[in-house]
């Protein structure tokens, strides 16, 4: 049974009342925007191809003394059973494609990325079963391979919204650092990479625990024995980069997911920095406003201690529910990163509150891991309780565990995605809401950067 597609259509006034534009939805896609004389010669196009069955009427004219409102509601209801016909029956047409801006694949096209699990992977070797995140560049979908039948997640991405934001080699950089993860219990791996004519593919390890941001905003903080838990697994994951010489650059606890186990894994490899040797420093302006440390914000030169830095953020966040320095005014939060003395709750232990203080030690060679890295850190009185070996191992319990029925089960995850069918024609959003903890744009940053150094 086919499945019905969700048509979206709101109108748009504009200057000339008489020509309002009418804004497409399809599936939560792409925002397509025309006027009704733009539908009016498309009906024309498609009536004389034959696509057209003789349910749909001809476009609505305006009648002699007929009032504008009801001629506007007829028009908008025309538009929205014209195109439901059209993406419903006819979607495979390029002519459709073409005026719904439609960004589709051809197998015929597809060119493997380089090195993977299988180099002829391709998108019909899926079944997309649901949505179960979107981002700057795409979306993630729960897909089934049909014929080892195993769950991965897909993501999917446009090339030419990533072209238009310059980030191909950030892109690139991520299925570098995927391709390596394979190995280590606590970062996602990559399974398949491939691309057709418009799209990028990855098919990562699926994991349907939810955002550890999801965790943290129902339950507002965690105890400090299970905020210990997911420390330990995080730095061993970002301990495991380093050893590879990559600096993370966006630790935030979005970009962490719980297995269906309780474990903690790190994804989203986008602002990685490869080829960074222990001594060697980078100047790139990157990152996400809360998590900053303040020799970026100072525009210096910068290595792998950032990590540790957003390691502290993000152990404070857990405890807390708030990252250390936070303020909805974004030029404050900066003045407060740079010179606030930081604010430990009197509830903490000792071994918890000497760690918060020296992961967020505003001199960089000060700050702990600056000397031995991961080893430093986890060397520490806080992690006295952990048996790293049996970590590694995953033999220790997680302090919590999803309440999940299933593999299918995505009850954890943001009902904000799942809600959405899944549609891999469209591979982004014109209309992405991004939130206040999105990462900054560069160029915002050099402005923010100019004005701390003036």
């Amino acid at each position: 049974m086919q499945t019905s597609p969700l048509i979206k259509c709101q109108i748009i006034s504009t200057a000339d009342k008489q020509k309002p534009i009418y804004s497409i939805s399809i599936e939560d896609g792409d925002e397509v925007q025309r006027r009704f004389n733009d539908f009016e010669k498309f009906y024309e196009k498609v009536r004389e191809s034959g696509l057209l069955s003789s349910a749909i009427g001809t476009p609505p004219k305006k009648k002699f003394l007929q009032a504008d409102t009801k001629l506007a509601d007829k028009r908008k209801l025309w538009v929205e059973q014209f195109t439901h016909e059209l993406i419903l029956n006819h979607s495979d047409k390029e002519i459709v494609q073409k005026f719904f801006e439609m960004d589709t694949f051809r197998e015929d096209e597809m060119v493997c990325l380089g090195s993977s699990e299988r180099k002829n992977a391709k998108p019909s070797d899926f079944d997309f079963l649901k949505t179960i995140g979107k981002g700057s560049f795409g979306r993630v979908y729960l897909v089934r391979h049909r014929v080892n039948r195993k769950l991965y997640a897909m993501k999917v991405m446009g090339k030419e919204h990533i072209k238009k934001r310059n980030e191909v080699k950030h892109i690139m950089a991520e299925r570098n650092v995927l391709i390596s993860n394979v190995n280590h219990p606590f970062l996602v791996a990559l399974h398949y990479s491939f691309q057709t004519k418009d799209k990028l593919y990855f098919v990562l390890d699926y994991l349907n625990g939810g955002e550890l941001f999801f965790h943290l905003q129902k339950e507002r903080h965690f105890s400090e024995a299970r905020s210990r838990f997911y420390t330990a697994e995080i730095g061993s994951a970002l301990g495991h980069l380093h050893d590879n010489n990559i600096i993370y650059r966006d630790l935030k606890p979005e970009n962490l997911l719980l297995d269906r186990s309780g474990h903690v894994i790190l994804t989203d490899f986008g602002l990685c920095k490869e080829n960074m040797n222990p001594t060697d420093t980078t100047e790139t302006f990157c990152g996400t406003p809360e998590y900053l440390a303040p020799e970026i914000l100072l525009k210096k030169p910068y290595d792998r201690t950032v990590d540790w830095w957003c390691l502290g953020s993000v152990l404070y966040e857990m405890l807390v529910g708030l990252p250390p320095f936070y303020s909805k005014d974004r030029a404050e939060m900066y003045e407060r990163i740079l010179h606030q003395k930081l604010a430990v709750p009197p509830t903490v232990t000792p071994s918890c509150r000497d760690i918060l203080n020296k992961l967020l030690d505003k001199v960089c060679d000060r700050r702990l891991g600056a000397v031995d890295d991961f080893n430093e850190i986890k060397s520490h009185s806080f992690f006295t309780p952990i048996d790293f070996e049996k970590l590694q191992r995953k033999e220790l319990k997680p302090p919590f565990v999803p309440k999940i029925k299933d593999e299918l089960d995505v009850s954890q995850i943001d009902r904000e995605f799942t809600s959405q069918q899944p549609n891999p024609g469209f591979a982004y959003s014109r209309n992405i809401r991004y939130s206040s903890r999105h990462r900054l744009p560069w160029i915002q940053l050099r402005i923010i950067v100019n004005y701390y150094q003036t």
